[in-house]
């Protein structure tokens, strides 16, 4: 049995930003494919278009997840559209092996006035499966939906976290070969994301390919095997999750750079102003100061402070804490304030390190300040000792 669900070669899209332009290009590509001409013509732009997906080439095997990642408009739901067969490349081939299951705009293929058992039915009906199908498994999505109550009620009548809901249980339990999932997850609450993502590596395990999109690059480097980074130039395939990830991070700002304005713009209530790092060489056994100082336009409460260290000469992480891990709450007050992250007695043996710090805001929704530089350590202690560190989060 080939392992390879789906093989994507070349794979291009062109779209125009004139809708009356559109609409005739789209007689002329109709013609040209009725006298046996390729869709799309030959890859030339006529005036007003512009790839929206351009020359897009990978492989996802059985029991692996792709991260998708990349700003926003960068094709990213054209390139899952592509292969969900709802729109056509202009150029490249692709080739899918197994059921598809798909999650990938708000409501897509829910007639409204319909209920939700009854679009439950349509839906998986149009999967290709049978009726008595369908039931055996109708309990278990209701349940995984949550949405018991509201189950004979009119779609149109929903929440769009209790459509995300009922789409997500549809899609991940009709035992699809390839799962593709927007970032329509983000719409439900902390807990079903949890509970969807828990779903997802259990499909994994059973072997269903995943394709998954995400601006979160928390859950990608937890749930992704390679990424594929699109941009409006390019898709570029990483079999390395850091490197995709750095990639990610680079094409918004340089990490290296001390510029404060590229690392963190902060958001509507929130403005980083400064961050004094230490920048020096560090004894074995020293303690490390990270001082941030910021402008909260409003109090701005229970914020979480992620902390990771990673040294060079180890594989995966050395220490990882956050703020709620010492049962710390931080509530920020209006006007200018300072954070203080101080670790105690860092005991990495090795001559370079690199340290992380992340504030989140909203039940860790929204990122406020991310940033990621080296601590150089002078190799004096030969013993790395304990990792578990005391660790202060100050607000003042």
């Amino acid at each position: 049995m080939n392992d390879t669900l789906i093989t994507v070669e070349g794979v291009s899209k062109k779209f125009c930003r004139s809708f009356k332009r559109s609409l005739w290009y789209g007689m002329q590509d109709l013609g040209r494919e009725l006298r046996g001409h390729r869709h799309g013509g030959d890859g030339e732009l006529r005036k007003d278009e512009f790839w929206a997906v351009k020359d897009a080439n990978f492989q996802l095997k059985r029991g692996v997840c792709l991260g998708l990642i990349g700003p926003n408009g960068a094709g990213k739901t054209t390139l899952l559209r592509i292969l969900n067969g709802l729109i056509k490349p202009d150029q490249g081939t692709i080739e899918i092996r197994g059921r598809l299951g798909a999650l990938i705009a708000l409501g897509a293929g829910f007639n409204p006035i319909l209920t939700g058992r009854e679009n439950l039915y349509v839906n998986a009906s149009v999967l290709g499966f049978s009726r008595a199908e369908i039931d055996r498994q109708l309990d278990q999505i209701v349940a995984f939906s949550g949405i018991e109550d509201f189950i004979d009620t009119p779609v149109q009548n929903y929440s769009s976290g209790m459509t995300v809901r009922l789409g997500f249980a549809i899609a991940a339990h009709m035992q699809p070969d390839i799962l593709l999932v927007d970032e329509v997850l983000a719409v439900g609450d902390e807990g079903f994301q949890v509970k969807c993502l828990n779903k997802i590596g259990e499909l994994r395990k059973n072997g269903t390919a995943i394709i998954l999109v995400s601006h979160s690059m928390h859950t990608i480097s937890t749930y992704a095997d390679s990424i594929l980074l699109k941009t409006r130039d390019q898709a570029t395939l990483y079999s390395d999750i850091g490197e995709g990830v750095k990639a990610y991070k680079n094409h918004f700002h340089n990490i290296e750079d001390d510029n404060i304005d590229k690392h963190c713009t902060g958001n509507e209530k929130i403005r980083i102003l400064n961050v004094k790092i230490p920048t020096e060489y560090l004894n074995q056994g020293d303690d490390i100061k990270v001082e941030i100082t910021y402008y909260a336009e409003v109090d701005v409460n229970n914020i979480e402070i992620d902390l990771a260290i990673r040294s060079t000469l180890e594989s995966g992480t050395h220490f990882q804490a956050n703020n709620k891990t010492y049962g710390n709450i931080i509530n920020i007050k209006k006007g200018e304030g300072k954070i203080r992250v101080l670790i105690h007695s860092v005991r990495v043996n090795s001559a370079g390190s690199r340290l992380g710090l992340a504030i989140w805001e909203n039940s860790r929704s929204e990122l406020v300040f991310w940033w990621r530089f080296p601590v150089k350590f002078k190799p004096k202690v030969n013993s790395t000792g304990s990792t578990f560190y005391e660790v202060d989060f100050i607000c003042i």
